[in-house]
C-alpha cells in the first residue's frame, strides 16, 4: 500500500461513522448506499458474474450486501441473498434494504446454493468475539466453494486493528474496504486477498478532527486498487 495512505483502527472507524452522522448529517442509508454501489460494480469489473449469492449479516455490513444485490440485480445478475439470521433481527437501515429487494422479487433463499461469486457482507469492522452460530456455519460454507469469494470492508471473522482471525474467518479473493483501510487487512493478506479502497463520502475534515491528514485518493474513480504487499508477503 502507498504509505502516503494512513490506515485506521476499529476505534478511529467508529469515531468517523459518528463525526460523519452527528457533524454532517451523512445518513447511514447514503453511506450505506455508497458502499453496496461500489461493491456491485467491482463485482462486475473483476468477476463479471451472471450469478451470485449474497451473504448479509443483520447491520451495515449485511445492508451493504443488500444493497450490492440490488445493483447486481439492476446490471442483469442473478443476485440471491441469504441472511445469517431472521429478518425481525436486522437493524432498521439493513431492513429497509431487504424491504426493497422483496418489493423488487428478489430470491431471499433459506440456504446458499453453489454460484458464480459469493459476497460476504455477514460482520464489518464491529467483530465481536469469534462468529458463532449460522454466521460461522455461513462462514464455513463459503470457505468451501469453488468460487471466488468478495468481502465488504473486512473478511468477516478478521479483527481489523489487529489482523487476527477467528475460527472460522472467511478467506477472501478481494476485499472491498470503505474509506480508508482498517490495519489489521494490511497485516493479514491470507485472509483478504486483493485489497481495494471505496470512496463513501467522507469529508477530509472528517479524518482531521481525528488529526489524520489525506490526500486526494479519489480523484478519477470511486473504487481504486491498493497494493497487494502486505506484513504477511514481505
Amino acid at each position: 500500500m502507498n504509505a502516503a495512505i494512513p490506515s485506521l483502527t476499529a476505534e478511529q472507524m467508529r469515531e468517523i461513522d459518528r463525526i460523519m452522522l452527528a457533524d454532517f448529517h451523512i445518513e447511514l442509508l447514503q453511506m450505506m448506499e455508497n458502499a453496496g454501489r461500489s461493491l456491485a460494480q467491482l463485482a462486475i469489473r473483476r468477476f463479471q458474474p451472471t450469478h451470485c449469492t449474497v451473504l448479509a449479516g443483520k447491520g451495515g455490513n449485511g445492508g451493504g450486501g443488500l444493497v450490492a444485490a440490488r445493483h447486481l440485480v439492476n446490471r442483469g445478475v442473478d443476485a440471491r441473498v441469504v441472511l445469517a439470521s431472521g429478518p425481525e433481527t436486522l437493524t432498521p437501515a439493513a431492513a429497509h434494504q431487504l424491504d426493497i429487494l422483496q418489493r423488487m422479487d428478489v430470491a431471499i433463499d433459506d440456504s446458499p446454493s453453489s454460484t458464480g461469486l459469493v459476497i460476504d457482507a455477514l460482520i464489518g469492522y464491529s467483530l465481536d468475539g469469534t462468529p458463532r452460530g449460522r454466521t460461522a456455519e455461513l462462514i464455513r460454507w463459503a470457505n468451501r466453494q469453488r468460487s471466488p469469494l468478495l468481502s465488504l470492508d473486512t473478511p468477516s471473522g478478521l479483527d481489523v486493528t489487529s489482523g487476527e482471525a477467528s475460527d472460522p474467518c472467511i478467506a477472501a479473493t478481494v476485499t472491498l474496504t470503505l474509506a480508508l483501510p482498517k490495519r489489521g487487512l494490511l497485516l493479514r493478506s491470507s485472509a483478504v486477498g486483493e485489497l481495494w479502497l471505496a470512496d463513501i463520502s467522507v469529508p477530509g475534515l472528517a479524518y482531521q478532527r481525528i488529526g489524520i491528514d489525506i490526500p486526494q485518493l479519489f480523484t478519477a474513480e470511486s473504487v481504486i486498487p491498493l497494493s497487494r504487499q502486505t506484513a504477511d508477503d514481505e
